[in-house]
């Protein structure tokens, strides 16, 4: 880490505020963070974990408040983050175990959390290269499915992904825990479903969109050297006639089994390493060595 943050730094006395009480304003206003309107209406949300937080950092996300517990006082990591918040004019707590569970609704609750500032990539400013791949949800309303998915869309190295419509909050707790630090990594859009559909057409990438009613196998698209859309409905409703029509292609997973469908998740997951898979290079295994499963 950079920004004054070097080996040495160590947070001056008075720098730290010290809060063992659910009473305090600022406590509040974290804990409020849980609600959709507070966090709109801050532009903030909660992150948890010394890694997330370290590696939201090192991304250039905006840190707001630092909040560790009081047993990690004096651990070089954390002494850093302190210190590099508080050169950004960022606030840092050290608190009570009582005052962590509090704010994270956990039990055992992480030692090191943090509120950043939200981040959204703006539509025109998404420029779509050969072989880039987006993942776009409709009306997604699972925050597990949400986070899951941009987990997966950053293991398979796709551009970003976009949130069409009514879409969970991707900056719901339950989503930023999901993602396992991706909410940090993968750029994401928010737009309607007439943006989508007017910017897809004006771009031309080709849309891939899954449906029960799609006649073209997910394996035969030829996806190589083009700029892809994966389209992916809503978990009760599937995509919508209005975008299934903007569909290039409208595709299905076989299946074999009892089970009648895929969870959205998992569905996107499959299509996605798929519409990738001619860019996951084998040999990067053996460079960095792990051993391909």
């Amino acid at each position: 880490m950079s920004d004054h943050a070097t080996h040495n730094d160590k947070v001056r006395v008075g720098q730290v505020k010290e809060i063992t009480s659910l009473s305090n304003p600022v406590i509040k206003d974290i804990r409020a963070l849980s609600m959709k309107k507070h966090r709109d209406e801050t532009g903030t949300f909660l992150a948890e974990g010394l890694k997330l937080v370290i590696d939201a950092i090192e991304l250039g996300w905006s840190i707001r408040t630092l909040i560790y517990a009081k047993g990690q006082r004096g651990k070089d990591q954390v002494e850093k983050i302190a210190a590099l918040t508080i050169a950004r004019g960022g606030l840092v707590l050290e608190v009570s175990d009582k005052v962590l569970t509090a704010i994270t609704r956990r039990d055992n609750p992480q030692a090191v959390i943090a509120v950043f500032e939200q981040k959204l990539a703006a539509l025109e400013a998404v420029r779509m290269a050969p072989d880039d791949t987006w993942v776009a949800l409709d009306r997604v309303r699972d925050p597990g499915n949400l986070g899951t998915i941009i987990r997966t869309a950053d293991a398979a190295g796709a551009a970003g992904v976009m949130l069409i419509g009514d879409t969970v909050d991707p900056f719901s707790t339950e989503t930023v825990r999901a993602t396992m630090g991706s909410i940090f990594a993968v750029p994401l859009v928010r737009v309607s479903e007439a943006e989508f559909l007017a910017w897809s057409k004006k771009a031309e990438p080709l849309v891939v969109g899954s449906h029960l009613k799609g006649s073209v196998d997910y394996r035969s698209i030829g996806y190589k050297g083009r700029p892809v859309i994966l389209l992916m409905g809503n978990e009760q409703q599937g995509l919508p006639d209005t975008l299934a029509k903007a569909c290039g292609k409208l595709a299905r997973i076989p299946q074999t089994g009892r089970a009648d469908s895929l969870n959205l998740a998992i569905a996107t997951g499959v299509m996605l390493f798929e519409a990738r898979r001619h860019l996951l290079d084998l040999a990067e295994p053996a460079a960095t060595g792990k051993t391909p499963s």
